[in-house]
């Protein structure tokens, strides 16, 4: 059904577009001839030379569907095929000026000049022949020229439609490390929660279960609004507070009108994790991790820090975490330069992670 309705549409442009250029150049060639007559102190009616440089121009337009036949099943790109260029060229000339003589033969009694004259005939292909041989290759320049730059254009699509699909690859791929990651992290704190505290552990485990249900809804999807990370982050806290008890303090600081912001798909519950098994609460039995959402020179910034010794100085913070690294390379596959993520210690203690983004939010 849709190759119906654009296949008109794209003959329509293109019978337009031949049209506009063949009526600009019969228009161009009208208005020398016609000044130069009258330069020369001359007296010629206005439409006689109107109607002999209109026909010359739509006869030479009808004569470029042929030629452009004769490029695309004889392209130039052997020695050999030149012959059949050569041959077409009186042809070309030949037909040009027998489509000139029959318009005109029928257009100038209707505008009452009476018959046409062409003069001696066979002289007259003659005469003519020079100046088709030019309007000939400039139609097989131009031809091979347009075709040049399309091939170019097709070419840059493509390119930019692998590229795409290669970053959609690799966002995916990094997802896919991400989850099993986070899973098995899970499930070592159930594990190692289960027999000292069952009634925890099975809280877990169904924290779990809605937290894995609320990843699925957004396997396919790159960005989701602020809130519903904030909705999975939920679901994983009270994982960790099911095992930390009040130990466990996490600190929540959204700035209102930011909510439907989109953020990257899980990019809150690995920088959080990552707070919780460096920071203190892993380490000294009790911590506070803290969250920030707010604008930023018109863009989010989402800051995750937690109240931990922070890392060994010289230590290269990207490479010793996959939660981390991976977040870094989302954001950059998914923003470019629009996006920043930096990491490190912070000068007071502990270790602060901050990522930058372009604010946008959902279509209406």
């Amino acid at each position: 059904m849709p190759t119906t309705t654009e296949e008109p549409t794209g003959t329509l442009s293109g019978f337009l577009k031949w049209l506009g250029i063949v009526g600009a150049i019969g228009l161009l060639l009208f208005f020398r001839y016609y000044l130069a007559t009258l330069a020369d102190g001359g007296e010629v009616p206005f439409l006689k030379p109107f109607i002999s440089e209109m026909t010359g121009a739509f006869g030479g337009g009808l004569l470029f569907f042929p030629v452009r036949w004769l490029t695309r099943r004889y392209p130039l790109n052997r020695p050999r095929r030149l012959a059949a260029y050569v041959a077409a060229m009186p042809v070309f000339s030949a037909a040009h000026t027998s489509l000139n003589w029959a318009l005109r033969a029928m257009l100038f009694p209707l505008a009452g000049f009476g018959a046409y004259d062409y003069g001696i005939i066979p002289l007259r292909y003659a005469m003519e022949l020079p100046g088709d041989v030019v309007v000939f290759w400039v139609m097989v320049v131009a031809l091979y020229g347009a075709r040049r730059l399309e091939a170019a254009r097709e070419q840059e699509v493509r390119t930019a439609q692998l590229e795409s699909s290669l970053a959609r690859a690799e966002l995916r791929s990094l997802r896919l490390q991400l989850q099993p990651h986070f899973l098995f992290n899970a499930l070592n704190t159930i594990s190692a929660t289960m027999y000292d505290d069952p009634a925890a552990a099975d809280e877990m485990l169904d924290r779990l279960s809605e937290l894995l249900r609320a990843s699925l809804r957004t396997a396919q999807t790159d960005e989701v609004p602020l809130r519903s990370e904030l909705e999975v982050l939920d679901c994983y806290l009270a994982i960790m507070r099911a095992r930390f008890g009040d130990r466990l303090r996490v600190e929540l600081a959204v700035e209102p009108g930011v909510e439907d912001a989109l953020v990257p798909s899980m990019i809150l519950q690995p920088l959080v994790e990552n707070a919780i098994r460096h920071g203190n609460v892993e380490r000294a039995g009790s911590g506070h991790v803290t969250l920030r959402a707010a604008r930023c020179d018109g863009g989010l910034r989402l800051v995750v820090e937690d109240d931990g010794p922070g890392s060994a100085d010289g230590d290269d913070v990207l490479d010793k975490g996959l939660g981390l690294s991976a977040t870094a390379e989302r954001l950059q596959l998914l923003y470019g330069d629009a996006a920043g993520f930096e990491a490190g210690n912070v000068a007071a203690g502990g270790f602060r992670v901050t990522a930058r983004l372009p604010f946008r939010e959902p279509a209406s």
